[in-house]
């Protein structure tokens, strides 16, 4: 795995200019993040990049996943020239935040379960945490638990295909419910009369399937994601910016979308994308 480049980290651009924001994700789960920052920056200039030639991050090994991780964050911030980068993935937030601001100059926001406002939603005591296999295991996510949920039931559970079966979602393929349901069964948990009434999205992926998960659901819960506070915090950290903002009403234009191995998106994930205000570029 290279090491990663020697660069200047971050060079600043122009100010008063609509604020450019690089949001990044192993594939296209970050697009509901996208989603809520466009909402809230309708001005700003967005790049996503889909970091397809490494999906899934789960795969990984760690310490090679936090150098890869590092090493593309160095090249994307020099090619794009971001004023904030968003890692529009939780697998990856538990593991680089820290090596990435010790690197780099630019702001970084990251993504990780939305437990603390779980726990305060949940009237039974009984949540759980639905994340990949790797996001559930690590012990930045039994800090949030023991942080901010040490008093209610948390159940964390590893959902090995969800991710990608959003992938081909995305891409305009059919899903069999029956694997959905089978991914989130250990969501639903009964204990002493009380039910869970409350599951954490702890994948950036899941809310771009929450149709089906609201299908696949044995009895009804409130689904939580933390696309709302990434979006406060990039207004905070932009807010914080030099210069005048943008003027009311303007628009930073189609988004770019950039996938790492090069691909070129069929037609009908094109088509997707335009929702989202995203051209595909080579």
């Amino acid at each position: 795995m290279p090491e990663a480049p020697t660069l200047s980290g971050f060079k600043s651009r122009l100010t008063g200019v609509a604020p450019r924001i690089l949001v990044f994700d192993s594939g296209l789960g970050g697009l509901s993040v996208l989603g809520e920052i466009v909402k809230r920056q309708p001005a700003a200039d967005v790049i996503y990049i889909a970091d397809d030639a490494a999906f899934p991050y789960g795969a990984w090994d760690e310490i090679a996943l936090v150098r890869h991780i590092v090493a593309l964050m160095g090249v994307l911030i020099d090619d794009h020239l971001p004023d904030l980068v968003v890692i529009a993935c939780n697998t990856a937030s538990t593991l680089v935040l820290p090596p990435l601001r010790a690197r780099y100059s630019v702001p970084f926001v990251g993504t990780v379960p939305a437990i603390k406002p779980a726990a305060k939603a949940t009237q039974t005591g009984l949540v759980s945490v639905l994340a990949t296999p790797g996001t559930v295991t690590r012990d930045y996510t039994r800090q949030l638990v023991d942080a901010h949920a040490a008093r209610i039931s948390v159940t964390l559970v590893g959902a090995g295909q969800l991710a990608t079966l959003t992938e081909a979602r995305v891409r305009g393929e059919a899903i069999d419910p029956s694997v959905v349901r089978a991914e989130i069964s250990p969501c639903f948990v009964e204990q002493d009369g009380a039910r869970t009434d409350v599951i954490v999205l702890g994948c950036t992926h899941y809310p771009l399937i929450l149709d089906l998960l609201v299908d696949a659901a044995p009895w009804p819960v409130d689904w939580i994601d933390g696309a709302a506070g990434i979006g406060r915090r990039v207004d905070a950290l932009l807010a914080s910016r030099d210069g005048p903002p943008p003027a009311p009403g303007s628009s930073g234009g189609p988004g770019r979308l950039y996938f790492t191995s090069g691909a070129v998106a069929a037609s009908m994930l094109q088509q997707r994308l335009v929702s989202f205000g995203l051209t595909v570029s080579p």
